[in-house]
């Protein structure tokens, strides 16, 4: 009797999913200043997404902004961008790219937040991740300035101590009393060189 072995299943392709990456440059751009946010569709496994639709959105007006991308098409308004790329088949030999230029309003207060941030939605059911977002941020720096990283606190001495500022009457009191105490030790031995 031949045992007859049952093909094995062909293993089930992983859904596609496609998460934003957002690269704002210059990055901290201030008041008046150019900048250029580039999307780029990040995808895993195979499939197609229909119906993908991109939307950018920025908490500072840039003026004279616009898009363009590669596939589909872009609606702007000054703070807002959304973009229909359509049926999307992953991998693909180039990867959906958007771009978005536009200038910081120049009445942009120093100080006030800017946060970009991209969403990615789809039609398709059960693909891509719940989480398909990307975002940066960074405060408006004043008129001509740059932005630049905060300072890194100095480290601690290794036995935990740290130097305290003395100010005040207190100060002025613990001060006159240690004088006073030197001048008394001072005193103290004159007296005992003279007794020898």
């Amino acid at each position: 009797m031949l045992a007859v072995a049952a093909p094995a299943p062909a293993p089930s392709p992983s859904p596609v999913a496609a998460a934003p990456v957002l690269t704002s440059t210059p990055f901290g751009a201030g008041p008046g200043r150019h900048v250029t946010h580039t999307i780029t569709l990040s995808a895993t496994g195979r499939g197609t997404m229909s119906a993908v639709r991109v939307t950018f959105t920025t908490t500072v007006d840039l003026a004279g902004a616009a898009a363009t991308t590669s596939p589909g098409r872009c609606a702007v308004t000054s703070r807002t961008v959304v973009c229909d790329l359509g049926d999307l088949r992953f991998p693909a030999a180039q990867p959906p790219t958007i771009t978005i230029t536009g200038t910081v309003d120049r009445a942009a207060a120093p100080g006030a937040l800017v946060q970009n941030r991209v969403s990615v939605d789809t039609a398709s059911p059960g693909t891509g991740p719940a989480d398909a977002v990307a975002t940066n941020a960074y405060l408006v720096p004043g008129a001509g300035a740059t932005p630049t990283a905060p300072p890194s606190p100095a480290p601690a001495p290794a036995t935990g101590w740290r130097p305290r500022s003395v100010a005040g009457p207190a100060a002025t009191a613990v001060l006159a009393c240690a004088a006073l105490a030197a001048a008394a030790l001072l005193l103290l031995r004159r007296r005992r060189r003279r007794t020898l």
